[in-house]
């Protein structure tokens, strides 16, 4: 009789212990962020001036298909470049937020917007220096401090072309093209193709599987809780 009341009891001391609620309260943490949201915080000023530095933001997981104009974040495909070496201790939290979903991981993350989707052309530029996307210009009123461009001194057929310019791009099947909004600071898929001279193979595409989830929401800082839905733009699509 003493064992049979005594097993109850134990379990509910051990349910009513800290460190249980500490356990329970990061898988539950973990379990949300790697199959529904994950909270990101934005380390460069690629994106600016939609997302500046140490913004924080809610990324949706379950998004459907990446559209045209949607901000993702994606893990860096190892031809954008090595991931940067870590010491030890580094390496120790990258591991504990890989697990748990919670702070630094050791994966390389980036946030970029889409451009170009499988099966797209993308080329620049029309007479007033907009991307084209199969043939029609798009609005892009997110980029901030973009390459110079003045039809007829410094466009795409002057001696010295804009840097804006680059070669016709045909995304092939699983191929993202996605720029920073920050056009003229951003290492995106565009950045080693600046310049008509430039490689064929310069373009750098994101795989569909390298796609996190969408930007949709803004946690910090406060004062850009009023733009929720304002990262993705319809009128680039």
């Amino acid at each position: 009789m003493t064992t049979e009341t005594s097993l109850p009891a134990r379990r509910r001391r051990l349910f009513r212990s800290p460190w249980v609620h500490a356990i329970l309260a990061l898988l539950l943490v973990a379990l949300v962020q790697g199959f529904f949201v994950k909270i990101y915080q934005v380390p460069s000023g690629s994106m600016e001036q939609t997302l500046n530095i140490g913004d924080r933001v809610v990324v949706n997981r379950l998004a459907p298909e990446p559209q045209r104009g949607d901000v993702v974040i994606f893990r860096q495909p190892a031809s954008w470049g090595p991931a940067p070496e870590r010491g030890v201790l580094r390496s120790a939290v990258g591991w504990f937020g890989e697990l748990t979903g919670i702070g630094p991981s050791n994966t390389e993350y980036l946030v970029k917007r889409v451009i170009g989707l499988p099966g797209d052309t993308v080329e620049c530029c029309d007479a007033s220096g907009r991307l084209k996307v199969n043939g029609d210009a798009i609005d892009e009123p997110y980029v901030f401090q973009d390459f110079a461009f003045d039809a007829g001194t410094l466009d795409c057929s002057t001696a010295v072309a804009s840097p804006r310019c680059f070669a016709t791009i045909r995304l092939g099947q699983d191929q993202y093209l996605v720029l920073g909004d920050h056009r003229s600071q951003s290492a995106d898929s565009l950045a080693a193709c600046r310049g008509l001279a430039a490689a064929e193979e310069c373009v750098r595409t994101v795989r569909r599987e390298d796609i996190t989830g969408r930007v949709e929401w803004f946690l910090f800082p406060f004062d850009k809780w009023s733009r929720n839905g304002s990262l993705s733009s319809s009128s680039s699509r």
